[in-house]
């Protein structure tokens, strides 16, 4: 074998593109071989290319076979629907080679189909887009039931086009679409699509792997939807049998709670007591807690939530807590009888005990005043005040304020509101004194509502407070209260001056929620994006910059890029991919990336219209005050 004829094995060996086989033809002409020697390198290099073709096929089919067996394996150990399809439409991507692979899903209720996956695309348009039955490509695969492919879309009569469908395309710059059916039997579930932003040509091997990562997404969403019918089935068979083997018992077991229900009633025992009787005759552990249940009034029925059992103690209209029986998802309706007559008992013996709590509220309240009236006290009396109402003054506090909604807002002078706006601001009064009381803060009441100091425990924050004491005292009440917080404040029992700052603090972001048609809820000034920057004092405009838009600037520091830019751009064009790419002269490929990586920084729903409202402000503000630096794309 001649030197050039080997050079061809060695070509083969190091997986050489198809070009370099011409190299040692074109050699051997300047040397000026013979016809004999050309024509038998020319063989040679056919040989050879044949070869390397063959070889190329099988490293496809190899590796095609590979994303499928890893796909059947993925359906083997099913667990979650959507990790499995978005694997799929992962792998489809991949493997032919497209920037952009997705999969829809028709809806029978709502007669149209809609986006399941996507993958690669960066349009929030496209993402969220809704096709009616028979309109688009995908229209037409779902009504014949076989593939079809386009090498431009826009220039294609073989499908309905309409303007909802044609302008998400083009929002993602989509030219060449490969679309294949999901089918379960004879029925079209669904189209799998893979799409490329300029035009090409789809072969027939790449149209058959579509085809079969389609009946793959096809046996996975069937499979998910055996096995939810499975459980169900399951489920309900497990109830019934529960409920026969636990009803020989019930009555004797209602005799004998009743019997001790009356006499923790007749001793003056306390709710912690009720609990454990409980627990001792129906099939879980019972706990009292002084939140009202989430949800719904129930008037006195227990009520199931998730596996437990819920039912509130109340008295005169006024939610004190409930009963939680955990560990019980089914209860016969006796023992739910049980359970709603010994939160009566907790109810009578709860409000025995609220006429020698009274007194304590009142100090409660008193103290709280004189840190808001008299910042410049001596802390020393104020510390052995808390001690004794075994209130926590001693680390970081939130203040609080609260104001119904059947309330006006405003200072309240005397003889001013009327006896309902009284006996209403009393309640509030009252169950802000109990919520404080049992979370080892203050409660006064304060200009036509009530003032909370309450601890701010490890991991919480003020917003998330705010959010759990709005709740607490609605229900409490029966009625809508807002809740506006402060930023924490340092230990009050060594300096008692900025209590009365953070009260003014608290009521601004109050007044903020109320003008923002935000009643009932709670929240700090942090929760109010950028309008929270005009209630703190100083407002925090490096900080919201930086919650917002943070790791966008990280990452341009850091590669020394320009998405911020790319950011701005996006926003100026309209949200739009092709607009944004005549803005800054790149590809639609070049927006595409950046915004895919965007996207990886700022978290899937950054394009949402809350979010996307924020990110365009700190954009905004990080214009006006970041210096001018040159970077690269």
């Amino acid at each position: 074998m001649s030197h050039d004829h080997a050079v061809y094995l060695e070509l083969l060996a190091r997986g050489a593109d198809a070009e370099s086989y011409e190299g040692p033809v074109l050699q051997a002409r300047e040397r000026g071989a013979d016809p004999r020697t050309l024509a038998a390198l020319e063989q040679a290099k056919q040989l050879a290319l044949r070869v390397r073709a063959e070889l190329e096929g099988r490293r496809r089919r190899e590796a095609e076979l590979s994303a499928l067996f890893e796909t059947a394996h993925d359906l083997a150990g099913l667990r979650d629907l959507d990790a499995v399809l978005r694997a799929i439409v992962q792998r489809a991507r991949s493997l032919l080679g497209t920037e952009v692979a997705y999969l829809s899903l028709n809806d029978p209720v709502a007669g149209d189909t809609y986006m399941k996956v996507t993958e690669g695309s960066v349009s929030a348009r496209f993402q969220q887009v809704r096709l009616g039955m028979g309109e688009g490509l995908g229209g037409l695969v779902a009504q014949t039931a076989r593939p079809y492919v386009t090498e431009s879309y826009f220039d294609d009569a073989r499908f309905a086009h309409t303007g909802p469908i044609d302008e998400a395309v083009r929002d993602e710059g989509l030219a060449a679409i490969l679309g294949v059916p999901l089918t379960l039997g004879s029925r079209v579930i669904g189209v799998l699509f893979a799409a490329d932003r300029r035009a090409r040509v789809f072969e027939r091997e790449q149209i058959a792997l579509l085809a079969s990562f389609a009946a793959h997404a096809a046996v996975a969403i069937d499979t998910a939807n055996l096995l939810a019918e499975t459980r169900s089935a399951l489920t309900g068979l497990e109830r019934a049998n529960g409920i026969i083997q636990a009803h020989s018992g019930v009555i004797e077991r209602a005799s004998e709670v009743h019997d001790r229900l009356t006499e923790l009633v007749l001793r003056g025992g306390g709710v912690d007591e009720v609990a454990a009787a409980l627990s001792e005759v129906l099939d879980g552990t019972v706990a009292f807690t002084s939140e009202p249940p989430d949800g719904p009034r129930a008037d006195g029925r227990a009520v199931r939530r998730g596996d437990d059992w819920v039912a509130e103690v109340s008295a005169g209209g006024e939610a004190l807590g409930a009963l939680v029986l955990h560990g019980s998802p089914r209860l016969d309706p006796v023992d739910r009888r049980t359970l709603e007559r010994a939160a009566m008992v907790t109810s009578l013996l709860l409000l025995a005990r609220r006429s020698a709590h009274d007194a304590e509220r009142r100090v409660r309240g008193e103290l709280l005043d004189d840190l808001l009236d008299a910042p410049g006290r001596d802390p020393g009396p104020l510390r052995e005040r808390a001690l004794r109402l075994d209130a926590d003054l001693d680390g970081p506090q939130v203040v609080l304020a609260a104001r119904s909604d059947a309330s006006p807002a405003g200072p309240a002078g005397p003889g001013e509101p009327s006896a309902r706006e009284g006996a209403d601001r009393r309640r509030l009064w009252s169950a802000a004194s109990h919520l404080a009381a049992t979370g080892a803060g203050l409660a006064a009441a304060r200009d036509g509502g009530a003032v909370l100091l309450l601890p701010l425990r490890p991991g919480d924050t003020p917003g998330e407070l705010a959010r759990r004491v709005a709740r607490q005292l609605s229900d409490a009440l029966r009625e809508p209260v807002t809740v506006g917080a402060s930023s924490p404040v340092a230990s009050p029992a060594d300096d008692p001056a900025p209590v009365a700052g953070a009260y003014e603090q608290a009521r601004r972001c109050l007044d903020a929620l109320a003008l923002l048609g935000r009643g009932g809820q709670g929240a700090g000034a942090q929760d109010l994006g950028f309008l929270g920057l005009l209630l703190a004092d100083p407002g925090d405009v490096g900080g919201f910059v930086q919650r917002t838009l943070g790791e966008v600037i990280a990452y341009d520091a850091r590669r020394g890029t320009d998405l911020v830019g790319t950011l701005a751009a996006y926003f100026a064009s309209g949200m739009s991919p092709a607009r944004t790419r005549e803005h800054l002269h790149v590809h639609v490929n070049t927006v595409a990336q950046r915004l895919e990586r965007v996207g990886r920084l700022l978290g899937e729903d950054w394009q949402n219209p809350s979010r996307a409202l924020e990110i365009h402000l700190a954009l905004r503000l990080h214009a006006m005050s970041a210096p001018a630096v040159p970077r690269r794309p």
